[in-house]
């Protein structure tokens, strides 16, 4: 089957390029390997950020410049206004809280996140403030960044174009190049119904995350093009109150918070931030017995007592910059007919397909049709189910007490 367009990997990234590329008529597939989402989209928070955590140092720096524009992008998607539509996407809250921990430092972070931004934060009455923030000795104010539930984008794209999703087994999928990043064609068999397919694209989007760095192997390129920069995340269950939003401390996002029900209805909060940065180097249960330390320093009178505590870890994979610092933007490599994608935020998913779309011009759609027999293994063929929340995969969780024996060990 010869196609415009084919796509490796089902997170937000390639879902949102491929009902682009659908809609403009391209003849185009998607392959995933995994769960749809596998990775950074299930792991991800959710929020669709609008450059804050950018400014905190009271300047615009290029990483605001390129997502304040997003929040709008995405706010007409959600609406239904502008395609893809994701008016069924299931929105955890339209705004977020800001606050500060009380110092001078921090008060000037506040300021420094109004500079240039669409989206800047408005100052709450205290009797508007969220139940868990109502202790707090500072200000608080609303941001409007809206929280999606990252399962829920996940089902809305996929059903719009589940025809042109094709389930994988990596071990059975082939590729052929005629030159380094020059891919000929790609051979996939499934080998529950013993069904192949063989599809000569004209052009190859890599957009599988981690993923990219095998398949770029594998199309004969470097490595060095990519970086992966990891996470330790925190999520804690219970009989919690929903809370979504930034605690800043100077020029860092010391803690963000984001705030949905698990299948039992507990809260669960995905805890990330600077805390998720330091947990890299720690094991689980020390993050976790740190981060009950933190939460409490950064929600006063919260009562965590009887909350249940877990991590995950997860990788942030990006295009190589120097040092390894976070890049500034998405990553767009163009090699042959092979293009490398990177979000490096979820947030900014509209924009990278705005430029993958700008290096694959004008797609033309003159190939020959697909035959009855390739039509019909592409209707036979299995699609993936979409990924697992964090909370929702096997875990072992702590609980609060638990964390304490934690501190005593380390203590001694």
């Amino acid at each position: 089957m010869q196609v415009d367009a084919l796509i490796f990997g089902g997170g937000a990234a390639g879902l949102w390029l491929l009902d682009e590329l659908a809609r403009r008529g391209a003849r185009v597939l998607l392959l995933e390997a995994d769960r749809l989402g596998s990775g950074q989209t299930i792991a991800s928070q959710g929020i669709i950020h609008g450059g804050l955590k950018y400014t905190l140092q009271g300047a615009l720096t290029p990483s605001a410049v390129q997502i304040r524009e997003m929040p709008r992008v995405w706010r007409d998607c959600l609406a239904g206004d502008r395609r893809p539509d994701l008016s069924r996407v299931r929105l955890r809250t339209t705004s977020c809280h800001l606050w500060r921990t009380d110092s001078l430092g921090s008060r000037l972070g506040m300021i420094g996140a109004r500079v240039g931004l669409r989206v800047a934060p408005q100052v709450v009455a205290d009797d508007e403030r969220p139940l868990a923030l109502s202790r707090c000795p500072g200000v608080v104010a609303r941001l409007d960044e809206t929280v999606l539930a990252p399962e829920s984008l996940l089902e809305t794209l996929f059903a719009a174009n589940a025809k042109r999703v094709l389930s994988v087994d990596a071990s059975h999928v082939e590729i052929t190049c005629a030159a380094p990043g020059t891919v000929r064609d790609v051979r996939i068999a499934d080998p529950r119904s013993g069904a192949s397919l063989q599809l000569e694209p004209r052009h190859v989007v890599l957009a599988a995350g981690r993923g990219n760095a095998e398949l770029r192997r594998r199309c004969g390129l470097v490595q060095a093009a990519m970086q992966s920069r990891p996470l330790h995340m925190v999520m804690v269950r219970g009989a919690l109150p929903l809370l979504n939003g930034h605690c800043v401390d100077g020029r860092t996002t010391r803690v963000t918070i984001t705030s949905d029900k698990d299948a039992a209805g507990r809260t669960v909060w995905q805890v990330g931030g600077q805390i998720a940065e330091v947990g890299v180097q720690l094991d689980e249960q020390s993050l976790l017995a740190r981060a009950a330390d933190e939460l409490g320093a950064v929600i006063p009178g919260i009562d965590l007592s009887r909350a249940e505590w877990a991590s995950y870890r997860v990788d942030r994979a990006e295009q190589s910059t120097a040092g390894g610092a976070r890049p500034e933007s998405v990553g767009v490599l163009c090699e042959g007919n092979l293009i490398t994608a990177w979000p490096t935020k979820l947030a900014l998913v509209p924009y990278l397909a705005e430029r993958i779309l700008e290096r694959l011009g004008s797609i033309a759609t003159d190939l020959h049709e697909a035959s009855a027999a390739e039509l019909a293994i592409c209707d036979a063929w299995p699609r993936p189910r979409i990924a697992l929340l964090p909370w929702e995969t096997p875990r072992t969780w702590l609980a609060t007490r638990e964390l304490g024996d934690v501190r005593r060990r380390e203590a001694a």
